[in-house]
């Protein structure tokens, strides 16, 4: 019986604070109401993009020469995959080639034809490896260059926004007192509960 009254009691208790307490806790006194001049990129996410850079994006709206080097960047990267993509193909088609070999090779039973056609599929791999080296090199740079123009572009961007969420933070300084209204409540119905028996 006492736990059935217990529960009871608990369960008027929660519902009780919920009616007094307010729709938005943090409506009474959280924060200073005011806007700051990249405010609406906080509030709203654009797909798989980060707080950095929806903030960085509502920066370069007003500002012609970062909107202009976003858009080199990104054709940068788009040009790239689309250079790349043509030789990657041929290479590809060639590796594929040689891991089939490779594999169909184990299938024989002879062992000295075996070793000799793996021989055969090794030479004219190593053959082509080092013919297309020059092409390999450069794809290479292409893709060291990219990751290095990401970090780049990324540095810049956190730079860039670092002052606008000081800025944020400046003009929504958080208070205490919808925390203490919301502690003190807690307290009450602590001791409300020690009294009970």
């Amino acid at each position: 019986m006492k736990k059935i009254f217990f529960a009871s009691t608990l369960a008027l208790a929660i519902i009780s604070c919920r009616e007094n307490k307010p729709e938005n806790p943090l409506a009474d006194n959280a924060v200073d109401n005011a806007e700051s001049s990249v405010s609406t990129s906080f509030k709203s996410y654009r797909g798989n993009e980060t707080t950095v850079d929806n903030i960085y994006f509502e920066l370069i709206k007003n500002d012609k020469k970062l909107t202009a080097l976003n858009s080199k960047i990104v054709k940068t990267f788009e040009e790239s995959g689309k250079v790349v993509a043509q030789y990657k193909n041929i290479l590809n088609t060639s590796a594929s080639f040689y891991q089939d070999a490779s594999y169909q090779t184990k299938n024989i039973t002879d062992s000295l034809v075996k070793q000799q056609v793996e021989k055969e599929i090794q030479a004219s791999s190593d053959q082509y490896d080092l013919k297309v080296k020059n092409i390999t090199d450069r794809i290479n740079l292409i893709t060291k260059n990219n990751e290095t123009l990401t970090n780049l572009y990324t540095v810049f961007k956190i730079r860039k926004t670092l002052p606008e969420i000081e800025k944020y933070q400046k003009a929504h300084p958080l208070k205490t007192d919808s925390l203490d209204s919301f502690i003190n409540r807690q307290n009450t119905l602590v001791e409300e509960l020690k009294k009970l028996k």
